[in-house]
């Protein structure tokens, strides 16, 4: 039986700071957030802050905020539209990755543990390094690639029918939320891709005016670009935009085979 071993700078410490409620307040609800810094040398902790809900917004995200901006401002974290668009706040809450933007305080049971995305180095506290994961995106050349000349003062035009081929691909916001959660990519992350880079590049397949699907298609045929995926559908169980990584990867599939006959 195989055994692994944590890095010892990688062990939770049981030195985690707590922040109790204002005095008087009815509603609590108590936050335990991952904390690490590159520059103090420490362990990673969790602390544990409790607000008072009547004096709270409703999302998590809400909750980290006043936490930053009123209790700790040591507190970490990335965050941008606060409306589900950007992607910025991905992070994992009670045990799912998400959007701390578009979950709702009340939705968690209990005390809401927060950490940041699996896999990912972190940089600090919930801050991961998305690096590698973007410089993926940028290999499968997510811009349309044309031979044609453009046509004088148009937009390259496609029909409604083809439009519609692209609904549930172009939605994806690269919050990697879907990534994170691949057992297959947990391993194999070196090589890869993983399902948000490979929703991305099946977008570009899938679009009626690109002209560089061979292309495409030879960049992606490798045992482990494409092929480390087992359909276990995390990733479609995570995404905060209902969409559904692991059907584009099987068409990817399906456009292989096709080409191959």
């Amino acid at each position: 039986m195989a055994e692994f071993a944590l890095p010892a700078n990688s062990k939770i410490s049981a030195k985690g700071r707590s922040f109790a409620a204002p005095a008087g307040a009815r509603r609590t609800k108590t936050f335990r957030i991952y904390r690490w810094s590159p520059d103090d040398g420490a362990n990673p902790r969790y602390d544990s802050y409790t607000l008072d809900l009547d004096d709270t917004g409703p999302m998590v995200l809400d909750a980290l905020i006043k936490i930053k901006g009123e209790v700790d401002p040591t507190l970490t974290f990335r965050r941008s539209c606060r409306e589900g668009i950007c992607g910025s706040c991905s992070m994992n809450i009670a045990g799912t990755n998400t959007l701390a933007c578009t979950m709702a305080i009340e939705d968690v049971k209990g005390e809401v543990v927060i950490t940041p995305l699996p896999h990912m180095a972190v940089v600090k506290d919930l801050v991961p390094d998305m690096t590698h994961f973007y410089a993926q995106y940028a290999s499968i050349k997510p811009w349309l690639q044309t031979v044609t000349p453009a046509p004088a003062m148009a937009e390259r035009v496609q029909s409604p029918e083809d439009r519609a081929q692209l609904d549930g691909l172009y939605e994806c916001i690269l919050c990697a939320c879907c990534s994170t959660a691949c057992p297959s990519y947990w391993w194999n992350s070196d090589r890869f891709l993983g399902p948000a880079v490979l929703l991305q590049a099946y977008r570009w397949l899938a679009d009626s005016r690109d002209e560089a699907t061979g292309e495409r298609l030879d960049q992606l045929e490798d045992p482990f670009r494409l092929y480390r995926c087992h359909t276990i559908m995390n990733c479609a169980n995570v995404c905060p935009k209902g969409l559904n990584p692991a059907k584009a990867i099987a068409e990817i599939k399906k456009m292989m085979l096709a080409r191959a006959l």
